[in-house]
């Protein structure tokens, strides 16, 4: 690390780095049984879990995880639980106009439910309805949030333009030029402690979790079906896979998706005095509007976590713990202090990286395999904190053969292009970061293989 204020961070995730971290629990070992089984302990799988108790309290249900629950994205992202089912408003706007009404609708609801359910349980994991403001630092972002503004007047969506004045009023950076805030909309949550109390959740419902328990094989057994880990094995009628950015069980689903690092910074926290210097009394979730865009919110204790900016996509979709620290904590570093220099001396106590799932119309797809016996929800990229316990939903659904309002969505029913085979998807992921970054630097202006992108439908993005 070159940055100073990198000296003393910890290469780890600051919301998994808590004595409230539950003890793992035992690994599946021999042969069990059950009327659900769900792959995956994030976030998708747990409000799976959870909800299939609640819906249908007949079923048994079996969670295997490879690690521990929690540990991969729903513990290491930044915590902004949107309503958006659709990556936001605009990519909602182009590709579903006609049920847009529907699915905010739906988005909202779902996140109040979401809001009713943590504190149903007493999870303690500071859920805060804080709003969204998106921050311009370039004159045509300006123009991008009145066009945005417009659209959302078009469509009843509260929401209020603030000039440059009036969004450094909100939180104080000499960056800023403008800004929109939507209420109501967002809340910030301590994620792992989300993911922790939603875990808590399963167990009190009766949900059976095995954790250290990958799951090796998927297939056939009889009328129901069998998945196999290297211990043991659960025979279901029924399987969720959730395994998201992960490589997939169903053969059909490796070339949906690809898995791109996000990177994080974790500051101390900050003082009185510190504080008094950015404002931010009303502790939105923030991000600005580039192509290349910055997120970032305060914690319970006034640390400020800074992402993003880099979605950086690895050869033959490669994972691996050696690709969480890069030069891109150094630039984010560099970033932070050009947004906050009244921040100088501020130091980072913790660095990151996670795994996004990343679809080619950014926003998470769903269906079913071996004959409705297994349904998938996955491609959430990087906006999953809300939208898997929709997605959620939406498995059930295809798992119990219920025609609901859900199911009939074309944004539920229909599904996003694939990516390239390799060498392929590496060339034109690559080509579409360097044009995005380009067009942040022109005016906005995008170039002739983005618009072409644009027409097709495609796109990458985190």
């Amino acid at each position: 690390m070159n940055h100073v204020s990198l000296t003393d961070a910890k290469p780890a995730v600051y919301w998994l780095d808590d004595p409230a971290k539950p003890a793992p629990l035992p690994p599946l070992l021999g042969v069990e049984s059950a009327d659900l089984v769900v792959v995956g302990g994030g976030y998708s799988g747990l409000w799976t879990a959870l909800l299939a108790r609640m819906r249908f309290p007949s079923w048994s249900v079996v969670l295997l995880e490879a690690g521990q629950c929690g540990d991969q994205a729903s513990g290491r992202n930044g915590g902004f639980a949107e309503a958006s089912l659709t990556h936001g408003f605009w990519n909602g706007l182009e590709r579903w106009p006609d049920e847009l009404a529907t699915l905010d609708r739906l988005g909202q609801e779902n996140l109040n439910e979401m809001a009713a359910t943590i504190e149903e349980h007493g999870i303690d994991c500071d859920w805060q309805f804080t709003g969204a403001l998106n921050v311009a630092t370039r004159p045509h972002e300006v123009d991008d949030l009145a066009e945005w503004s417009t659209a959302l007047t078009e469509h009843g969506i509260k929401h209020r333009m603030l000039d440059e004045i009036g969004v450094r009023d909100e939180l104080r950076s000499p960056t800023y030029l403008g800004g929109l805030e939507v209420v109501g909309d967002t809340a910030t949550v301590e994620p792992a402690r989300l993911a922790w109390g939603l875990r808590q959740a399963c167990l009190d419902a009766g949900v059976v979790i095995h954790e250290g328990s990958a799951v090796t094989g998927l297939e056939r057994d009889g009328a129901g079906m069998r998945v196999s880990t290297i211990a043991g094995s659960v025979r279901a009628g029924r399987v969720a896979l959730a395994t998201n950015a992960f490589p997939p069980l169903l053969r059909r689903l490796r070339m949906m998706t690809v898995p791109v690092y996000d990177y994080v910074l974790m500051t101390e926290p900050l003082s009185a005095a510190q504080m008094d210097a950015i404002g931010w009394a009303n502790r939105q979730g923030v991000s600005d509007s580039a192509n290349h865009f910055h997120y970032y919110r305060l914690t319970r204790d006034n640390r400020i976590l800074w992402g993003g900016y880099d979605a950086i996509y690895h050869f033959g979709s490669k994972i691996s713990p050696e690709l969480e620290t890069g030069a891109t904590h150094d630039k984010l570093a560099g970033h932070f202090f050009e947004t906050f220099p009244q921040l100088e001396g501020l130091r980072f106590t913790h660095r990151w990286a996670g795994i996004i799932d990343t679809c080619t119309r950014f926003s998470a797809f769903f269906g079913k395999a071996y004959a409705g016996r297994v349904a998938y929800a996955l491609g959430y990229t990087g906006l999953g904190v809300g939208a898997t316990r929709f997605g959620a939903q939406v498995m059930l659904d295809l798992l119990s053969g219920e025609q609901t309002e859900r199911t009939s969505l074309e944004m539920v029913r229909s599904k996003p292009l694939p990516f390239p085979p390799e060498p392929a998807r590496y060339a034109g992921i690559s080509m579409m970061v360097r044009s995005l970054g380009k067009a942040d630097a022109n005016g906005g202006r995008r170039d002739l293989f983005l618009r072409t992108m644009d027409r097709l439908g495609l796109g990458f993005d985190s």
